[in-house]
């Protein structure tokens, strides 16, 4: 029987050796840790942490950037993943699932869809998703040979 390491087993393991090495230094120096200041600690905690996406999230965001890359292969599952990624690392979980709901729902007519279109929420949300999503595409190689847009779009050539 073969017996695989999950990334936790993994994980805990490196813990276990960082802790003890670390006892072993902490016994030749022992030195307080410095209190950080409350303007560090919230700026700590403001930062999008990067396993904030549930994994679902996150395989969900891949699966539709493959289909709208071309299709489900490992040079485009590497290069989503990079995206995803790189959103996360923007825009917390919470924020990113709200931005989500309003850019899909914006178009709702009526007074229904005012509750997505109306608050100012919405609008910040929405572009801070764009900005990210922008951002992301600096995963994704450029095609040499195919001529790009002034607006990052790439241009269809025309038939000879």
């Amino acid at each position: 029987m073969k017996i695989q390491s999950s990334p936790l087993c993994v994980a805990a393991t490196l813990a276990l050796a960082m802790c003890i090495s670390s006892s072993a230094s902490a016994a030749n120096a022992v030195k307080p840790p410095a209190k950080k200041t409350a303007t560090e600690q919230l700026a700590a905690t403001a930062k999008p942490r990067v396993n904030d996406f549930p994994t679902q999230a996150r395989v969900e965001y891949v699966m539709q950037c493959m289909a709208e890359h071309g299709g489900i292969n490992l040079d485009n599952s590497y290069h989503c993943v990079c995206a995803v990624d790189q959103i996360a690392s923007q825009m917390t979980f919470q924020d990113y699932s709200e931005a989500l709901t309003f850019t899909y729902m914006f178009d709702t007519p009526g007074d229904k869809g005012g509750e997505f279109r109306d608050p100012p929420k919405s609008k910040v949300l929405r572009d801070r998703l764009k900005n990210a999503k922008k951002e992301a595409e600096t995963c994704f190689p450029e095609i040499p040979g195919k001529p790009v847009a002034p607006t990052g779009e790439a241009l269809i050539e025309p038939s000879k």
